[in-house]
């Protein structure tokens, strides 16, 4: 997860042709299909955490362990000196829109597209701790999430470096974008998008979104996440639609960027899901009550992707912990932890949907209510014990059954899904067919 949230990618483009062609504003109502719901009683199962289930062996004592929590770099200096006028206009204008002040000056700098990647290279040791992500390219490949052989740190710099077109950084407050002191169309849309990110950082303190990540919650840094980025999306929209001509905001989303070749789905899925998923969960916070209904999501910020993906959830449908029992030493001497990660609803459906239907990915995954995988290695071997919580015994069932499916089209994938305990669904992956027998022997 990257420090200075998702930094923004030139799909906002699309979202403003798509804006435009219809004519929706960022204040279009959008309300959600999903039902509300009672809380579900879970069965008694020692995959289901309990307080206990925090103690030396669990899941959550090995991803402490294996996280890491890099000091963050001193913050740097914004450069001196007046902030060009057409510059500042954007910040009015954005003002405006957002309904909020600033509280502080801030500097927005514009940067070629060269001086934005350096400057993003920077961060890549805190945004992407390369023992980790080694460790979870290799877990990401047994799951069969990424193609075998990807380093999943060097195709997210490479998205980074291909894809960004402008960031704000939580920590050193520093406003960056591509473009120049007279900005385009295009520069302008891009700078209201990282300053709604300055003005609800200065009034709803963003940086919580980095202690999240810094500390490996990654389901609700993944939320945290949708609701800022579709928070900046949403009045970014707005910011055009009010400020710009209809012809700008065409001309803007007809833009072609760079190829995405080389970038696997899994991975540009993850990437741009805040952007449009976060969009829509913030219009159906305007629908809720307008923008007190957005501000209050930014100050009791979503806990899973399950709320942003269906917002009647937010914020009393949370999650059940679960756990993962410590089976090392079942597997034999050698094998220790490689992996812990908490795997929420968009994980689950962009995951089923690199081999389903979208439709059936979708609602496979839509029943979730709690997840986390734990994989261990020996060195040359990876096993993993996925485990997840459903909201009842017919969405544990359908999930296990698009998983089997899953698996049966991944040309004879290591791989197998246990037989459904109540609403407990567990799946088991591993690198190679003798390491599987063993897991499950294990498991």
């Amino acid at each position: 997860m990257n420090r200075r949230l998702r930094p923004a990618a030139l799909l906002l483009a699309a979202l403003l042709l798509a804006s435009a062609c219809t004519g929706s504003s960022g204040g279009e109502r959008v309300s959600s299909p999903s039902p509300s719901r009672s809380p579900v009683l879970v069965p008694a199962s020692p995959e289901v955490a309990s307080p206990a289930a925090r103690g030396p062996g669990s899941a959550q004592a090995a991803l402490a362990r294996l996280c890491p929590r890099p000091t963050q770099p001193p913050p740097s200096v914004a450069p001196e000196g007046p902030t060009p006028p057409a510059i500042q206009t954007v910040e009015q204008q954005i003002q405006q829109v957002r309904e909020l002040r600033f509280v502080d000056p801030v500097r927005a700098d514009p940067v070629s597209h060269t001086e934005l990647v350096k400057d993003l290279q920077d961060s890549y040791d805190t945004s992407y701790p390369a023992g980790l992500y080694r460790r979870r390219s290799l877990a990401w490949q047994t799951i069969g999430a990424i193609p075998p052989g990807t380093d999943l740190r060097a195709v997210l710099e490479g998205f980074a470096g291909s894809q960004v077109i402008g960031f704000y950084d939580t920590f050193s407050k520093q406003l960056v974008f591509i473009g120049g002191q007279d900005p385009s169309p295009y520069e302008r849309v891009t700078l209201a998008h990282e300053l709604t990110h300055a003005l609800d950082d200065q009034h709803f303190g963003l940086s919580r979104v980095d202690h999240l990540a810094s500390t490996c919650q990654d389901e609700a840094a993944e939320a945290a996440v949708g609701a800022v980025e579709g928070s900046a999306t949403y009045f970014m929209l707005a910011y055009a639609q009010r400020f710009l001509s209809l012809q700008e905001q065409i001309q803007i989303g007809l833009q072609t960027g760079p190829s995405t070749a080389g970038i696997p789905p899994f991975i540009l899925q993850d990437q741009t899901w805040p952007y449009t998923a976060g969009l829509t969960f913030m219009q159906a916070m305007d629908a809720r009550g307008g923008i007190q209904a957005i501000d209050h999501a930014l100050q009791d910020l979503p806990v899973s992707t399950e709320q942003i993906l269906h917002p009647d959830r937010y914020p009393n449908d949370v999650p059940t912990p679960v756990d993962v029992p410590q089976l090392a030493p079942k597997l034999g001497p050698g094998w220790r932890d490689l992996d812990v990660m908490q795997v929420g609803e968009e994980f689950l459906s962009i995951l089923l949907g690199l081999r389903l239907d979208r439709g059936l990915a979708d609602s496979a995954a839509a029943g979730w209510d709690g997840g986390i995988y734990r994989a261990w290695s020996d060195g040359s071997h990876v096993a993993i014990v996925l485990s997840t919580v459903w909201d009842t015994t017919d969405d544990a069932g359908e999930f296990a059954s698009a998983m089997d499916a899953w698996i049966g089209g991944g040309r004879s994938q290591p791989a197998t899904v246990l037989p459904v305990q109540g609403w407990v669904a567990r799946v088991l992956f591993a690198s190679d067919a003798s390491t599987l027998e063993l897991l499950q022997r294990a498991a």
